[in-house]
């Protein structure tokens, strides 16, 4: 039988074996696009349930309500698509085990059953040969074998060679994956978690960490690991707040910008004529607010101690009220740059959750800006694919109306959010909003993070990618050229009148003026050209054609 305390440690080993596994499932990824990669976000999923299973202690424990401890963190923790995928897997484990003291072979069948349910429910079209097919063989042979077999370990270990056998078979699933010579990279994410559970059920043997992760037991106890996980925090106060402007103060606020980013990080200034909208994270709180007070008076001040609120995450409420009266709509947008969420907030985006491209934000964080908004229905921008599920997880976790948005890229939620109407009904936006970003065309220039093949052709690491609504279309050596080549395709595609280019944080002054000179030679007689600030990392430009 498995108890509650093994399950603990079992699941503990196996945040460990993904975390220090993590950069090798990372480069299973066969798209040359920097993203969100798939090792990283299941590694991160599966930690915020050893940091909540890290508090559990005694070895009474249920083995049901291990596992709805575990699934609850993971449902809040979960990043990127593969991090969703894994939640619900867990999700669907725990409602198998619910109410059990301890789990037998038929138990674990069961549960393992449910999970698959829950991850191919939650998935519109499921594709096989990924993370999918390698939970349900490895579930078909857990049912299958409970039928005769009454020892649990014995199951578990048929769950792992099932699993081993499914992700070695992905590649002929998935023909790209043939092509590049790897396996699914979710599955071998997979494979790792459930042989790090094996090596716990087997012999009690926790997988140790490699430093980053919290280990059960021994001189790294709950106490610690909290303190561990506050540490990570290196500015522990965000400060918000709006200045009403002194007429008579001719500062600039890019100097107050510039002080900021000398004391802290994650710096907003928006300079709104009469207001200056101020976010920023540091240690001197007090500091912030003195600077402050030197461009004029100081409104809506918000200053939380993030340390502290991490520290006691199961104490305080997780959703503080605001003294802000509730309005109809809100708006919460994932963005990435100073230039990308100055524009999102001056369209009326109440809450900016920093992430995108490499950096996938968690459910928790999603939710965690759906409560700040003091609104009854709250509009999430993902901007990002790979964004949208751990969205779509928050909705049933908020006492609000919450819809998602199917933005897959910025200028899609730039889109959107113009399209709103106050004078419209929580529905008819939705459907304006969502007509809106789909007419916007997205082009995008990045480098290529590793070796690749596109379209048989193939791709080196550090070339400049070109991508057209997501898909790769130009190789070149030249920024302003695939963002030229980029444009043209877009343009021809559709009548578009406007094209907007936001540069990222690594492109210089030169090649942005080379690139307003080229853009408005080559198409400014068919389009409106405008070019901004966007401060994003990542891509060198983001190009919106609508």
């Amino acid at each position: 039988m498995i108890t509650g305390l093994m399950l603990r440690d079992a699941i503990l080993s196996a945040s460990n074996n993904i975390n220090n596994n993590r950069k090798s499932v990372d480069e299973l990824n066969i798209f040359p696009v920097p993203d969100g990669d798939t090792g990283t976000n299941m590694s991160m999923t599966a930690l915020a349930a050893a940091r909540e299973l890290s508090l559990m202690e005694g070895r009474e424990l249920p083995v049901g309500q291990v596992a709805d401890r575990a699934a609850s963190a993971m449902l809040r923790g979960a990043r990127g698509n593969s991090g969703v995928i894994l939640s619900l897997i867990f999700r669907g484990i725990a409602k198998g085990l619910r109410e059990k003291k301890e789990a037998g072979a038929a138990d674990i069948a069961a549960a393992l059953t449910a999970g698959v349910d829950s991850a191919y429910n939650a998935v519109m079209k499921p594709t096989e040969g990924t993370i999918l097919t390698v939970v349900r063989l490895a579930a078909e042979r857990a049912r299958a074998l409970s039928q005769e077999e009454t020892d649990a370990v014995r199951i578990w270990h048929a769950v792992c060679d099932a699993a081993q056998e499914a992700l070695d078979n992905t590649p002929n699933q998935l023909p790209v994956l043939k092509a590049s010579g790897v396996v699914d990279a979710g599955g071998q994410g997979l494979v790792l978690i459930f042989r790090g559970m094996l090596s716990v059920f087997e012999d009690g043997t926790v997988i140790p960490s490699d430093g980053t992760a919290p280990t059960p037991g021994g001189s790294t106890g709950p106490k610690e690991v909290v303190a561990k996980a506050s540490d990570e925090i290196k500015f522990g106060y965000c400060s918000e707040f709006l200045i009403n402007r002194d007429p008579n103060n001719t500062r600039s606020p890019l100097s107050l910008r510039a002080y900021l980013e000398s004391i802290g990080d994650c710096v907003v200034v928006v300079d709104d004529g009469d207001i200056i909208k101020v976010h920023v994270h540091s240690n001197e709180p007090g500091n912030v607010i003195q600077a402050a007070l030197n461009y004029g008076q100081l409104t809506n001040i918000k200053i939380d101690n993030m340390r502290w609120q991490h520290t006691n995450a199961g104490i305080i409420e997780d959703h503080p009220g605001s003294d802000v009266p509730e309005k109809p709509f809100g708006f919460a947008a994932v963005a990435a740059g100073d230039g990308i969420t100055g524009v999102f907030r001056e369209l009326g985006a109440d809450e900016i959750i920093s992430g995108g491209q490499t950096m996938n934000p968690s459910t928790d964080d999603i939710l965690s800006a759906i409560e700040k908004i003091p609104a009854k229905h709250v509009f999430v921008l993902p901007n990002n694919k790979n964004i949208i599920m751990a969205a779509e997880q928050a909705i049933p976790l908020s006492k609000k109306k919450v819809s998602v948005l199917h933005t897959k890229t910025v200028p899609q939620g730039i889109g959107a959010l113009l399209a709103f109407d106050p004078d419209l009904s929580g529905e008819e936006n939705h459907l304006a909003m969502m007509k809106a970003a789909e007419q916007v065309q997205t082009g995008q220039v990045t480098f290529a993070v590793r070796d690749s093949e596109v379209d048989g052709a193939a791709v080196k690491q550090g070339e400049i990618l070109g991508l057209e609504n997501g898909k790769i279309t130009v190789v070149d050596h030249d920024t302003v050229h695939a963002a030229m080549r980029v444009t043209r395709h877009l343009l021809k595609k559709s009548e578009a009148g406007v094209v907007t280019v936001y540069y990222g944080a690594d492109v210089d002054e030169g090649t942005v003026r080379l690139l307003e000179e080229t853009f408005r030679t080559r198409f400014g007689d068919q389009a409106e050209i405008t070019v901004i600030n966007g401060g994003q990392p990542i891509y060198y430009f983001l190009i919106s054609v609508e």
